[in-house]
């Protein structure tokens, strides 16, 4: 077993203040990648706020779109170029986060095109902080990077591993967040734990950190239906989050996640609710003792309540066959997610996942 987290994670009230002094000395010009919703949800201005204080120049690119494409990378490597930054800050959601390390990966190979994203070679990018304002993706302490390729029609995990140096998780950005956006990042949240713990490379280490983040989701989850949400539940819910993205850091995703990206790319159904669909089928492959033990970690008496729950939560995948067809044969494709199923993946397998998500 082995445990890797070189991120420094600061969870509390106002954490990209208190440490700013800290975090804004990773360099002299920041590149700051984001969506739009950083300006609505207090998360830009204290990043600038901070940075401001600490005399750190710094320069905005908020173009960064649902499901960021490579194309877009791309674009914001060369303002950050251009720019003369030395470090990047990514500010929102997986998108922005993902697209923060994947620039600063470009602009340190400024040299390279767009196929080096998906090159195996040097990890070798500029620092990067990440400030979540959703609670579902992790990405704030995962080496990864999700992009879409428009020419394949697919989201695609880049294979460089590139780390946060910092993290600065505060939960009171979630506090003007729709209770869509709530449920469908939370359900994301909870993909990664279940497929962190029904996974080949799930350790001792891997599954403590299910086992305690589960529990922490199940004890909030009743916000998702609709209960009023305290600041402790945003903060409990962020740090589910986080917790989720530290357990995938050292196992992967799995099936759910594989299958997901094509109803993402071609029903533009958001990441986490086209993942939650997928669940109760994953659940129903794995071990009944397995299984049970998952369900009740997360709050749920039984696979058929899981599955009614995420029904009510977020509705059925209702995918056509033509699409089923294309996400199976796709996935079976996917050497890299079909070996962290702890089960043999066959097509009538995934066929079976895609069923139950109907």
């Amino acid at each position: 077993m082995y445990f890797y987290l070189p991120t420094k994670i600061y969870s509390e009230r106002d954490c990209v203040i208190n440490y700013a002094a800290e975090w804004t000395s990773l360099g002299s010009h920041a590149l700051i990648v984001t969506g739009t919703s950083s300006a609505y949800n207090g998360s830009l201005s204290d990043v600038t706020e901070a940075l401001k204080k600490n005399g750190t120049v710094y320069s905005i690119f908020n173009q960064i779109e649902e499901n960021p494409s490579v194309e877009t990378v791309m674009k914001a490597r060369d303002f950050g170029i251009e720019e003369q930054a030395d470090f990047v800050i990514g500010i929102g959601g997986g998108s922005p986060m993902d697209a923060a390390k994947a620039v600063a990966l470009m602009i340190a190979h400024r040299d390279r095109e767009a196929d080096f994203l998906y090159e195996a070679g040097s990890d070798e990018a500029l620092p990067v902080v990440e400030v979540p304002t959703t609670c579902g993706t992790g990405s704030e302490a995962t080496p990864y990077a999700i992009l879409t390729i428009h020419e394949k029609r697919m989201k695609l995990g880049i294979p460089h591993r590139i780390f946060p140096r910092y993290a600065l998780i505060d939960g009171k950005y979630l506090k003007n967040a729709s209770r869509s956006l709530l449920v469908h990042t939370a359900v994301d949240a909870l993909g990664h734990y279940i497929e962190s713990y029904i996974n080949t490379n799930t350790t001792d280490f891997s599954r403590m950190l299910c086992t305690y983040g589960m529990e922490l989701w199940s004890a909030c989850k009743n916000v998702l239906i609709g209960a009023p949400a305290s600041e402790q539940d945003l903060d409990r819910l962020m740090t589910t989050a986080a917790i989720a993205g530290m357990a995938i850091s050292h196992t992967g995703t799995s099936l759910p996640h594989g299958l997901s990206y094509y109803l993402t790319y071609e029903k533009g159904i958001p990441h986490g609710k086209a993942v939650g669909y997928f669940l109760p089928g994953y659940l129903d492959q794995a071990s009944p003792l397995v299984c049970r033990k998952v369900l009740h970690l997360a709050g749920f008496p039984d696979l058929q309540y899981f599955r009614s729950f995420m029904h009510q939560l977020i509705g059925r995948a209702e995918m056509e066959e033509e699409l089923m067809d294309q996400a199976v044969k796709g996935l079976m494709a996917n050497p890299v997610k079909l070996k962290n199923a702890p089960y043999p993946v066959t097509e009538e397998v995934l066929y079976q996942i895609c069923r139950m998500a109907n």
